[in-house]
């Protein structure tokens, strides 16, 4: 295997980075009340002593408090970054000086060096795997299956990791089980649509210095994601334009108050273009064609293929950086199309991004956290394949953040009980 060298051995002053990765790591913790309650239990438990996970993610201040509540609570952990653009040194660095962390991460990686540092992570033979975008579990099945009946299972945490982990369930390829977090309701309600819609366009406003008041924002694909990117563009007085592939969603946007229209329609109005659907060739050289001078192309998917960057580049007479974070590429005819944070998931990706909100984090890695447990608690329950997270966990984390928020909720009594699992009561 790979002698990928961790980051402590790739920066010139790793002190000063430790230090400064540590600070950012220290704010998020104070505002995680979920992630300490959980660390709490791990500390005192040891559920995960002599365990070994592995863990590719957005390496920065927030999946830092995760990844050392797994070590805090028994595990050896091994972690590098899903994106060559998201990770955060200083954190990668603090992260490493943990007696039971080796972290690989390293931000602006080319595309040899991030698969190099997977193999790295996997090289330290996991016994559990925790992904964002499902690179991890796809090289241990494709280069590494001996190592998978030592493997008790993994978690994936985004949209474009479940549907790759589903469709490869249904080719009977995936031989371990996995729990798609994604799609737990303490996740999609919360990070999916406010995480991604605050971060997104927080990310965008910060790199270009440009108002969203009055611009015709287009939004693609209307998803959680979607939806919550719609939902604050609309709040920042946008006029917003969804386009969609699904009927329902549509319908769905259109009720919601939103001008629904092709892709191709939209490219000649719009002033924004967000990318929120997991799919590939969303925006492409039709689209490029049409739109006015000046447009802002981002991409708050996963993977950078949802914008035609090719198409884009051969189309351009010219490219230039005309901000820190945006590639202008200019067209015969004297347009300029500008591209934030090379078409990479633009709210972790642009040179300013800090990715979702730490409050919404807290609930997403919360769910992780007793995911990882649940697995090794529970590990005859599941077989290979796609695992819903189950209610009792969900439920779990939701209660501890309603605690912290000092927030009372009802309960049912035991004749609401009796009767909702009734089928006999009738009017």
């Amino acid at each position: 295997m790979t002698e990928y060298p961790p980051i402590s051995e790739q920066l010139d002053d790793v002190d000063a980075a430790r230090v400064e990765g540590r600070r950012k790591m220290d704010w998020a913790a104070q505002h995680m009340p979920i992630m300490a309650a959980v660390r709490e239990e791990f500390e005192a438990d040891q559920p995960l002593a002599g365990e070994r996970i592995a863990m590719a993610m957005h390496v920065e201040a927030k999946t830092a408090i995760l990844v050392e509540t797994l070590a805090d609570g028994g595990a050896e952990v091994a972690v590098t970054g899903c994106n060559p653009l998201s990770t955060h040194d200083d954190v990668s660095a603090a992260l490493d000086a943990h007696d039971s962390i080796t972290s690989y991460a390293k931000r602006g990686v080319n595309d040899e060096e991030y698969y190099e540092a997977i193999h790295a992570v996997i090289a330290h033979e996991p016994t559990i795997t925790v992904d964002d975008g499902m690179d991890l579990v796809a090289m241990v099945h494709e280069e590494y299956p001996e190592l998978i009946d030592g493997i008790v299972g993994g978690a994936e945490e985004t949209t474009t990791g479940v549907h790759r982990l589903r469709a490869m369930d249904a080719d009977g390829a995936l031989d371990y089980p996995v729990f798609a977090v994604n799609d737990t309701p303490m996740k999609r309600l919360f990070d999916n649509v406010h995480g991604t819609g605050e971060s997104s366009l927080a990310s965008i406003a910060m790199t270009t210095n440009l108002s969203w008041a009055g611009k015709n924002v287009v939004v693609a694909g209307f998803g959680y994601c979607g939806k919550g990117v719609a939902r604050k563009a609309a709040g920042q007085n946008a006029n917003v334009i969804v386009t969609e592939v699904e009927p329902r969603r549509a319908l769905e946007a259109h009720m919601e108050g939103y001008d629904v229209m092709p892709m191709a329609e939209a490219a000649e109005v719009g002033d924004v273009f967000l990318t929120t659907t997991g799919n590939r060739d969303v925006v492409v050289r039709e689209h490029f064609e049409k739109m006015k001078d000046g447009v802002l192309l981002a991409n708050a998917g996963h993977f950078d293929i949802e914008i035609d960057l090719d198409a884009l580049s051969d189309l351009a007479v010219e490219t230039y950086e005309a901000r820190d974070g945006v590639d202008a590429y200019v067209l015969e005819d004297g347009r300029r199309l500008n591209v934030v944070a090379e078409g990479r998931l633009v709210n972790l990706a642009a040179p300013v991004s800090l990715g979702h909100p730490v409050e919404v984090m807290d609930q997403s890695f919360g769910i992780q956290a007793v995911c990882v447990r649940e697995l090794l608690e529970n590990a005859d329950a599941y077989g290979p394949g796609v695992h819903d997270v189950p209610d009792d966990l969900d439920r779990e984390i939701a209660e501890i953040k309603l605690a912290a928020e000092g927030v009372e909720f009802d309960a049912l009594t035991d004749v609401q009980r009796e009767y909702m699992g009734s089928w006999d009561h009738g009017t």
